[in-house]
């Protein structure tokens, strides 16, 4: 058999070259070819009004002291919460969530100082509302900051006394409510304290005062850096898994925040917030109440670390971590970037 060689035609015969396609009615690469059209169909969007900022006072005057394991936040005293406050309000931040740093020596076994109308909370709602009236202060209840074994609650024989310790939030709520707390925040996670609450602040007057419920507070390890902040990292004595919820569960999380939303809270918060991102979409989906996620300080600690040592974009990743919140049903996010984040987008427009 003869065998040919194969004639190669000169390009001039060559068909017009084509570029391999597809047979595509749908294309979703078209809504992302330019920044006006990512614009334009974005589902989710971060502002400013989506925004707490989470503050630590301490008494003293006109000093703020780092807090090593939350590189670039501080506690503030009084005057320069104030300070803060008057920053925050001229970014547009809705709102501050207040945390003391109380003095060794006003911490006792039943957290007493909690109650006294005069700590270190009360002076710094009074302070800031005198002079900014027009931001809302966020409070959290519970005994921790005051107690001299670092929990939440009454001690007795090594367990949290649920009811005996509620009585004690009520009060404490009462003092912050009159000091001008506009919402009460309790993250106890004693069982029933909601709805003690409320009958607390309605009995006393104050029904127009906000309960931000944290429905699902887990027992984490993301809080260590906050424990610094705060000053019971070397008090607290065992660890806090009989009244903070169990990481491995979802379900519980619904039952708990139904019981708050039952008892009368007008918000539901998670904490901590991107590792539960599947806790708050299911909050939100489930009541459809104003729920909020808390980036807690190990979130912070982590990505600001990785942004301190040139391992992450911080303009991105930033801005990133919060609309995550919003992509799983946050109304709003309190996060120690507030101020930073509400400084970038104010530059943007």
């Amino acid at each position: 058999m003869a065998f040919t060689t194969p004639r190669i035609r000169p390009v001039s015969e060559a068909e017009p070259a084509r570029a391999p396609g597809l047979d595509l009615v749908h294309r979703p690469r078209r809504n992302r070819k330019t920044d006006w059209a990512r614009r334009l169909v974005r589902e989710n969007t971060l502002t400013v009004d989506d925004l707490i900022w989470p503050i630590f006072v301490m008494n003293g005057t006109a000093t703020r002291a780092p807090i090593p394991s939350m590189p670039g936040v501080e506690r503030l005293t009084v005057d320069e919460a104030v300070r803060a406050a008057d920053m925050a309000a001229k970014l547009r931040i809705p709102a501050l969530a207040i945390f003391p740093y109380v003095d060794p020596t006003l911490r006792d076994p039943t957290g007493s100082e909690a109650l006294n109308a005069n700590n270190l909370v009360c002076q710094t709602l009074r302070a800031i509302k005198a002079e900014i009236p027009e931001i809302g202060l966020i409070t959290d209840v519970a005994l921790d900051p005051f107690t001299s074994h670092g929990h939440d609650g009454l001690l007795e024989d090594g367990r949290i006394l649920n009811d005996e310790t509620v009585d004690l939030l009520v009060r404490q709520a009462l003092v912050q409510a009159e000091a001008g707390a506009d919402v009460i925040a309790p993250s106890d996670m004693m069982d029933g304290r909601v709805g003690a609450i409320r009958a607390g602040l309605d009995a006393a007057g104050f029904e127009d005062v906000q309960i931000m419920s944290y429905a699902a507070k887990y027992a984490s390890a993301f809080y260590g850096p906050f424990r610094d902040a705060i000053g019971t990292a070397k008090t607290l004595s065992g660890d806090k898994r009989t009244y903070q919820m169990d990481p491995g569960n979802g379900l519980e999380a619904i039952r708990e925040a139904a019981l708050d939303v039952e008892e009368g809270a007008d918000m539901l918060m998670v904490k901590p917030g991107l590792p539960y991102l599947d806790i708050v979409y299911r909050l939100k989906e489930t009541f459809g109440l104003p729920t909020f996620a808390y980036q807690v300080s190990g979130e912070y600690a982590m990505i600001e670390g990785a942004i301190r040592n040139g391992w992450v974009d911080g303009d991105r990743i930033v801005p990133e971590s919060l609309l995550a919140f919003k992509r799983a049903g946050a109304d709003g996010i309190l996060t120690y970037f507030a101020p930073r984040v509400a400084e970038r987008l104010a530059a943007q427009g």
